[in-house]
């Protein structure tokens, strides 16, 4: 990876667009943090969202349990998945087709965020015995949440707190109840619609309100770019619910959204855990690393698979590991550290080194 030398104005900018950029926990979760916020100033608007939430409460198997933490004061993680089947649809098997890992520590005030491609190459695993080589979007059609939580934690060596896993139908009610969103489509696309038929979408290049169909036709296409960039667009197309969902005039739908939300979700987090995750929000703002691995792509069995390059996997992974121990004394005095030393001599690249951004 391309790394920026700490004195240079490039290293600057940088850092302070990362500590703009607004805080986004995967698929539909900051849509949750709004709704809980709301949900201080109407009780009966709060009951309704624990119920749905609780609903949709399922728990995993797993070898081994994960440590429990508080997220209030301790680094919690997360595996956010979409799946794109319903009863609708029927599809005999069900993969997960987008898959986002996070970390938030409630410490350093500072979130690590990886979209994973659905086609990489990795062992699935189950019960510590691998099941065989795959996509990692196979693991959920093996075992679902298990098999997917299971196979992330082995491959990554981090653990998963939390996850969540949205039906594609969250997705189209959400912004259909919110009004539709404002996004930019960067060219002219023909899509399926989510029943599959094919044409039945058609965006014009340009600025413009998108229903619910159009934005999962703009979020899925891969008519446009690479998996990577794709990744980007959907988070673009989260950050404009996110930004619809805080308008005034939504207030009122806040009800049916979590509804909506309750129905297509199945998740191991309680509404006290939701609560916990908000208010770890709520005092100061977070700093978001986004990560995307270097990759290549190769043919095995007859499949277009995803080979994640070896430095960028080891680095990656080490970012995400520290996410999950650092402590606010240890980056704050570090950080300081850094800027001191790139403010006062440019002769010290060497010394302050660390302080280049892998990402």
């Amino acid at each position: 990876m391309s790394k920026l030398k700490p004195n240079s104005r490039m290293y600057s900018n940088h850092r302070q667009k990362k500590r703009k950029q607004r805080i986004i926990l995967g698929i539909l979760i900051p849509l949750f943090t709004v709704i809980l916020i709301g949900a201080m100033y109407a009780a009966r608007l709060f009951a309704t969202i624990e119920n749905e939430i609780d609903a949709s409460f399922v728990e995993i198997d797993r070898p081994e349990p994960v440590e429990e933490v508080n997220p209030i004061d301790q680094p919690v993680s997360f595996l956010f998945m979409g799946i794109d089947n319903d009863d609708v649809r029927g599809l005999q098997s069900t993969r997960a087709d987008s898959i986002i890992y996070a970390t938030l520590n409630p410490l350093t005030h500072e979130m690590n965020m990886l979209s994973i491609p659905r086609d990489t190459y990795v062992p699935i695993m189950r019960n510590g015995t691998v099941v065989r080589w795959d996509r990692i979007n196979a693991a959920y059609a093996i075992g679902e949440e298990s098999v997917m939580v299971q196979t992330i934690e082995e491959w990554l060596d981090v653990p998963v707190h939390y996850y969540a896993t949205f039906n594609f139908n969250a997705f189209l009610d959400i912004i259909d109840e919110l009004g539709g969103i404002e996004m930019e489509v960067p060219v002219t696309i023909t899509e399926m619609n989510s029943s599959d038929q094919s044409g039945a979408i058609r965006l014009e290049k340009g600025y413009q309100t998108l229903n619910g169909e159009e934005a999962l036709a703009l979020a899925r296409t891969r008519k446009i770019d690479d998996d990577v960039a794709r990744g980007h667009r959907q988070q673009l197309i989260i950050e404009a619910i996110i930004q619809k969902a805080l308008e005034f005039q939504s207030v009122s739908r806040y009800t049916s959204i979590a509804e909506t939300v309750g129905s297509n979700m199945r998740t191991n987090m309680r509404m006290r855990d939701m609560t916990a995750i908000a208010q770890t929000g709520l005092n100061q703002a977070f700093t978001v690393e986004s990560h995307v691995f270097e990759w290549s792509s190769f043919i095995e069995r007859d499949m277009d698979l995803v080979r994640i390059q070896p430095q960028s996997f080891t680095a990656i992974q080490s970012a995400l590991q520290d996410s999950l121990t650092r402590t606010e004394k240890d980056d704050q005095s570090s950080l300081s550290e850094d800027r001191t030393e790139t403010q006062t001599s440019s002769s010290n690249e060497e010394a302050t080194g660390s302080a280049d951004s892998s990402d």
